[in-house]
């Protein structure tokens, strides 16, 4: 009785084999010789399997590691070119509204020619005493685009903070999700609110100033400061100030531009300066009779003015936002090709460390044997 228990325990061991036919699903028939086919299929699976190099966690985790390092450096490159793409797009914008810009300051001095340079009839072009004052904050409505968004933010806290310690009341016009986010989360006084596309219009620019004329013709702020990023180059931009409202005649007839270009050359991309002298004032004849008063001509050109300036500066902020993510995601580019590199050098010790281990376990077998 003991021997016939004992033949069952080991009949029950041997059916828990680690061998891979032990668990097909393939049923015996009735007399067949069940060694052999384990035999045979135990020698076919050995055939056909792959040889593996038996690694520890460590490594595999590194491996893993440098294929998720490279797909990311893959996104940030491709998100560059977007960049690069988009800059071209936002220059050529600012080209093609170049001669309607002209041709407004050619007329303009012309018209401030004739009237003698008395502009105190002119609402927009006169100065008042600042009690209030209208901040025209412009960020982007993303992020990954380096401290681009960040030193426009501190800057307008800045000159928020200056102009309450003079004694002026200041009010915010906000452009951009990410400055309105934040100046909403900490309760600054916000006039009215603008998202910033990634390529304006001039129905958004439209919308600006129209906010901006109805506050200050209603006498609900003395002047309106516009904040926005200056676009130097592809590595630079720079957070700039100034006076939107009221205009100075003198600035609007003497202010030259620039236009900048984006080229590449050996693969690398450069952007050309081009600077732009003021239009010369147009001439009217002394004998040539307006069908309005100039002054009337004036109090309407100034808001289509407004408007280009306004739509320019949209489109140059959209271009430094652009530039700084561009050279955020080539920095992050070339960090995740060195870090692939850092990783790729741990993996090979790794191994190396696994080989050795695993001849050294092998020699000290043999030699024991002996």
């Amino acid at each position: 009785m003991k021997l016939l228990c004992i033949a069952g325990l080991i009949a029950s061991a041997g059916a828990f084999t680690s061998s891979p036919a032990a668990f097909t699903s393939q049923s015996c028939n009735v007399g067949q010789d069940l060694g052999n086919k384990i035999s045979a299929e135990g020698g076919t699976a050995h055939r056909n399997r792959r040889a593996t190099i038996v690694m520890d966690g460590k490594a595999n985790a590194i491996r893993d590691r440098i294929v998720t390092v490279k797909n990311t450096k893959k996104i940030t490159m491709a998100m560059k070119l977007v960049a690069a793409a988009k800059v071209r797009r936002a220059q050529d914008s600012v080209v093609a509204t170049r001669p309607f810009s002209e041709t407004l300051q050619s007329v303009f001095g012309g018209l401030i020619g004739r009237m003698g340079g008395d502009t105190g009839s002119i609402p927009l072009l006169t100065q008042r005493e600042v009690k209030k004052v209208t901040l025209l904050v412009i960020t982007g409505d993303r992020g990954l685009c380096g401290g681009y968004n960040s030193f426009m933010i501190k800057k307008s806290e800045a000159r928020y903070k200056e102009l309450t310690a003079a004694g002026v009341a200041v009010d915010m016009i906000l452009v951009g999700k990410k400055g309105a986010a934040y100046f909403q989360r900490r309760e600054y006084p916000i006039r009215a609110i603008f998202d910033c596309g990634q390529n304006p219009s001039s129905s958004e620019a439209l919308l600006i100033s129209e906010e901006i004329l109805n506050t200050y013709l209603a006498g609900e702020t003395d002047a309106v400061e516009l904040m926005y990023t200056k676009f130097v180059s592809l590595i630079a931009s720079v957070p700039a100030v100034r006076t939107l409202v009221p205009f100075s005649a003198s600035d609007i007839t003497e202010k030259g531009d620039e236009v900048f270009q984006l080229t590449s050359d050996s693969g690398e991309f450069k952007v050309e300066r081009t600077e732009l002298d003021a239009a010369e004032p147009q001439e009217f004849p002394n004998d040539m009779i307006f069908e309005q008063d100039p002054v009337q001509i004036v109090n309407s050109i100034l808001p289509l003015y407004l408007n280009g300036q306004i739509l320019r500066t949209l489109q140059e902020s959209v271009a430094s936002e652009l530039a700084a993510r561009m050279q955020s995601m080539q920095s992050a580019s070339d960090n995740a090709g060195e870090l692939a590199k850092e990783l790729s050098l741990k993996y090979n010790r790794a191994r190396q460390a696994a080989v050795t281990q695993e001849l050294l376990e092998i020699v000290s077998g043999a030699a024991a044997l002996d």
